[in-house]
């Protein structure tokens, strides 16, 4: 982790316990490191400090509200979690850019920039890592065959870069074995 993007950490932590987001966070910063070596074109210092903060905002909605299942990401709590996470992330960052793309992470279906591509991508692929069925397949009331399966075959609806579609294909390949699925 950059030095640079420590006070983004430290500000963050409070944040990160919400919905197993300290799990989730550093798993999709790693991917987002990445996707930032295929995409010179995007700026880390969006797109890194955008991915630590982009679920902060659960831990403010979370309380609100016990629904999980197959319709949590159909319900008001989604969007809730980026209006909360995009205010977070202006307070402690000042960026714009970076509570914009937060603001519409989840729910936000097309792409605003590059950056907003990376954040998105990153976001997503944990998913289909062992870690990310795991609590998925909780999250969902789902198995992990079941969950795997579900996440594979929206992978190509859901990820926008090329390479995200390799390292999500990857995963799941390991997650399958792994998890002997």
């Amino acid at each position: 982790m950059p030095d640079r993007y420590e006070h983004v950490w430290a500000a963050a932590r409070p944040y990160l316990r919400a919905r197993k987001n300290d799990v989730h966070v550093p798993l999709s910063y790693g991917f987002a490191e990445r996707l930032l070596e295929d995409y010179p074109d995007a700026d880390p210092d969006v797109v890194l400090p955008a991915v630590i903060l982009h679920d902060a905002g659960w831990a403010v909605v979370e309380h609100r509200t016990e629904q999980v299942g197959p319709d949590m990401l159909k319900s008001d709590m989604r969007r809730a979690h980026e209006l909360e996470g995009a205010r977070i992330a202006r307070e402690i960052t000042g960026s714009e850019e970076i509570a914009t793309i937060i603001d519409g992470h989840d729910t936000r279906l097309h792409a605003l920039s590059r950056n907003d591509e990376l954040v998105k991508d990153a976001d997503k692929l944990w998913r289909y890592t062992v870690a990310g069925v795991g609590i998925g397949c909780d999250f969902f009331g789902l198995t992990p065959g079941e969950y795997a399966d579900h996440v594979e075959r929206e992978l190509e609806d859901v990820l926008f870069t090329p390479t995200a579609l390799r390292i999500a294909r990857r995963e799941i390949a390991h997650t399958r074995e792994a998890l002997r699925l």
